[in-house]
């Protein structure tokens, strides 16, 4: 085990003697670290559990209590997976609620300096959070999700998979799934060609994704029966499907264009 002399590490804390804790890193209670964990200088943590493999980077704090002002002192943490990377003054807050409540992140995420996730936020796999992105409470990012730099997210918004949404964006409803977004609001525009070339779909899957959302934002139809007219033509295509899925299970709806809040849709 590496622990410079100047850390501080609390008696409940879980440190394997693989892990690397350099100085003026503060461990604070019911701290766990999985094997291999890298915690480089300065950071802070507690009420957390930290994947094998992840690295932390100077000034970081992980599982501080959340910013709600409903939290009470409950038994809370966040929850980090694995091989994680977690830049300078990234702040990840542990949940709110009853006791036992989490904050979960997946394995192979990266967030860049100083971006944060909020208390009941769930993040999964390989999700990247470029500098100062943020996203509010209870919202879900998904697997494969790009969030670029100082871009904000509202309480409660959920982020499809494979979404790469570009700087300085805003957004207050969901973001469906495999489609780029950009704006204040962050309105879709089209597949996410590029990464989804780069994640191994097939030139097909590529286009009917694509068909989709030129269907979706013709609004040639009511969006229930757009959303009924690709669930019949594409049936047997898991991601079209899941598209649909995710539309249809908003509760915050999505934008269709760059609009006012009256031509927002809703499901």
């Amino acid at each position: 085990m590496s622990i410079h002399k100047t850390a501080i590490i609390s008696d409940s804390a879980i440190v394997p003697a693989s892990c690397e804790i350099g100085p003026n890193v503060i461990i604070g209670e019911d701290v766990v670290l999985g094997e291999n964990v890298k915690i480089i200088a300065n950071a802070y943590l507690e009420y957390c559990e930290i994947g094998d493999g992840t690295i932390i980077y100077p000034f970081a704090s992980l599982g501080t209590a959340p910013q709600d002002l409903s939290y009470k002192g409950q038994k809370t943490k966040a929850v980090i997976g694995k091989n994680c990377i977690i830049k300078e003054y990234v702040t990840i807050n542990r949940a709110a609620g009853e006791d036992g409540a989490v904050t979960k992140l997946g394995d192979k995420c990266l967030f860049m300096a100083s971006s944060h996730v909020a208390h009941n936020c769930v993040v999964e796999d390989e999700a990247i959070f470029a500098n100062l992105a943020t996203i509010g409470g209870h919202c879900h990012v998904g697997k494969g999700a790009f969030l670029g730099g100082m871009s904000v997210y509202h309480q409660n918004v959920r982020i499809g998979e494979y979404v790469i949404i570009s700087g300085f964006s805003a957004a207050r409803m969901d973001i469906p799934p495999f489609c780029k977004a950009d704006g204040r609001p962050a309105v879709m525009h089209g597949p996410n060609t590029i990464g989804l070339k780069r994640r191994g779909f097939s030139p097909e899957e590529r286009k009917n994704i694509r068909n989709a959302y030129k269907l979706i934002q013709s609004r040639k139809h009511t969006l229930t029966e757009t959303l009924d007219l690709l669930e019949d033509e594409y049936k047997d295509d898991k991601n079209v499907m899941r598209i649909v899925e995710f539309i249809r299970s908003s509760k915050r709806g999505i934008y269709l264009s760059r609009c006012n809040d009256l031509e927002d849709v809703e499901v």
